[in-house]
């Protein structure tokens, strides 16, 4: 999902509860928070020399321990907000990427992508998950990907291979 597909959405859902599921039926705390948005470029080089380069809005979640029971959720108007705030200090790039930041005592830290959002009449919910590592020169590596797993466990240092 995009940052401006995000902020539109936060917009039509503005009266809503926004909640996060991280995981199948693993929903964010009530008492989150949103601690940090990152405006991140990635300037990159792969495993066959390949040079990329894009943008990333990561938001970071955080669940307040002072707030453990609360049980009413942030609105997405409240989050449009946060978000719009930050965007008149430091622009958000309105096509770039938008990731979220979330860890708790028993899910690791992890920038997880918007798989999907669904809403009904009272709550707004952004679906998560996380994106597995992959190589981004299988043609280089000559790895296919029913033998991706053999061929990488195979690759010797310098044969341009992952």
């Amino acid at each position: 999902m995009k940052t401006n597909e995000l902020l539109e959405l936060l917009n039509l859902h503005k009266n809503k509860a926004l909640l996060f599921e991280y995981a199948p039926g693993q929903y964010v705390g009530a008492n989150y928070h949103i601690t940090e948005i990152k405006n991140i470029t990635v300037d990159a080089v792969d495993c066959g020399a390949n040079i990329d380069f894009w943008k990333e809005t990561i938001v970071q979640l955080w669940e307040s321990p002072k707030e453990k029971d609360k049980t009413e959720f942030m609105t997405a108007f409240k989050a449009l907000s946060i978000l719009n705030k930050v965007d008149r200090i430091k622009p958000m790039v309105r096509d770039a990427e938008v990731k979220f930041e979330y860890s708790n005592n028993s899910f690791h830290t992890a920038q997880l992508f918007v798989n999907d959002v669904v809403w009904n009449d009272k709550q707004f919910v952004v679906k998560l998950a996380i994106e597995k590592t992959d190589c981004k020169a299988k043609e280089t590596c000559g790895v296919t990907e029913e033998a991706e797993v053999t061929v990488a466990a195979n690759c010797a240092p310098g044969s341009g291979c992952c």
